[in-house]
């Protein structure tokens, strides 16, 4: 059953933010009111990058910055972080123009101030020592500890560079864990909270025998990467959600941010293996990284249809798990992967999620 947005509105507990369900998850309707799609295509932007330090010395995270040209104040309302997933550099996913646009200029040309950063051992953030050796050498660095630490250095340095006291988060894939447990126990510094794709609890049984190893690092070619990322879509319709065109410069942006496994044959983008080691040891085993009935602000939980790597079923258990009240959504986008934000089908997400990031503007 589909619920159209105007039909949704009717109703009250939706009215005022509740779940997107009927009665499960309901599909996003394509077209979004044009208060929550309306932007400037035309509108200049100001693209800034930082350097910035972590809390560990010698570490530097990369932060990026896009905003309206003509921006001249800067609120809470405004202004939002996104943190990426494992294995893929921000820029690779959030500010990746296909045709002419990525998410980060969409929702900047919605006269808002938007950053990304990468965690360290990602994208152009510093690498640690461990992945100038061999993986086998040394134990999974750069955990979701390491990762949540990284992203409040991040919080703390726009927060004081704009002068503001909260911001918006907008993780994916591991990045909600990374921001969840960030925002529970910081619930002041942050203004919404966009869950898109998250990891959650495992349904199917633990493996009968141990898993090898990990070593510090994993390193993928693009193409079994995209075949990771796109579990779950029809095998005839992967190439119709994410045309070559829209791969190869996927692949070209990620490759980029690897001076190193980007000249290995064939070319490999490496990343820091901690997050799946955390795997193992919470959601594999049955317990959570991060409790969301900490988090008390203004929450949505985005997935698509065809996500094999983190499942509906997951993310309406984690939505069931946030404090109950008007101001959480769950929304499902239909045909999509866990990749909908390279896919054909982006725009429905990031339609939902600028509505999510405007109702209170609009309230």
């Amino acid at each position: 059953m589909l619920i159209t947005r105007r039909q949704a509105l009717r109703n009250s507990t939706f009215a005022l933010g509740g779940a997107v369900l009927a009665p499960q998850l309901a599909k996003a309707e394509t077209a979004a009111p044009k208060s929550a799609i309306a932007a400037d295509p035309a509108q200049k932007l100001v693209t800034e990058q930082f350097m910035i330090d972590a809390a560990d010395p010698g570490i530097k995270l990369y932060v990026r910055n896009k905003r309206p040209e003509d921006m001249k104040q800067f609120t809470s309302e405004k202004t939002l972080l996104f943190v990426h997933g494992a294995t893929q550099p921000a820029e690779a996913t959030f500010d990746l123009p296909l045709e002419g646009l990525s998410w980060m200029d969409y929702i900047a040309q919605h006269g808002w101030d938007v950053y990304l950063v990468d965690v360290r051992g990602y994208g152009r953030s510093t690498r640690p020592p461990e992945m100038d050796q061999p993986a086998a050498n040394n134990p999974p660095i750069v955990t979701t500890d390491v990762a949540v630490k990284d992203v409040g250095s991040a919080v703390d340095f726009i927060l004081q560079r704009r002068g503001v006291s909260k911001l918006s988060l907008l993780g994916w894939s591991w990045g909600p864990v990374i921001i969840g447990a960030y925002t529970a126990n910081h619930n002041d510094k942050v203004e919404r909270l966009v869950l898109y794709a998250p990891v959650w609890l495992k349904t199917s049984p633990p493996p009968q025998t141990a898993p090898p190893p990990l070593g510090a690092y994993v390193a993928a070619p693009m193409a079994t990467a995209r075949e990771r990322l796109q579990a779950g879509a029809p095998d005839d319709r992967k190439n119709d959600l994410m045309p070559v065109s829209w791969f190869e410069a996927w692949s070209a942006a990620a490759l980029a941010s690897d001076p190193v496994g980007s000249k290995q044959e064939p070319p490999v983008l490496r990343s820091p293996a901690g997050v799946f080691q955390d795997n193992r040891n919470y959601w594999d085993a049955g317990k959570a990284y991060y409790d969301p009935e900490r988090i008390k602000i203004p929450t949505l939980v985005v997935v698509a249809e065809w996500d094999r790597v983190t499942p509906s079923q997951g993310a309406q258990a984690l939505f069931h798990k946030l404090p109950s009240g008007p101001n959480k959504r769950l929304v499902e986008i239909g045909e999509g992967t866990h990749f909908v934000m390279l896919e054909k089908n982006r725009m429905q997400l990031f339609q939902e999620v600028q509505f999510f990031l405007d109702w209170a503007r609009r309230n």
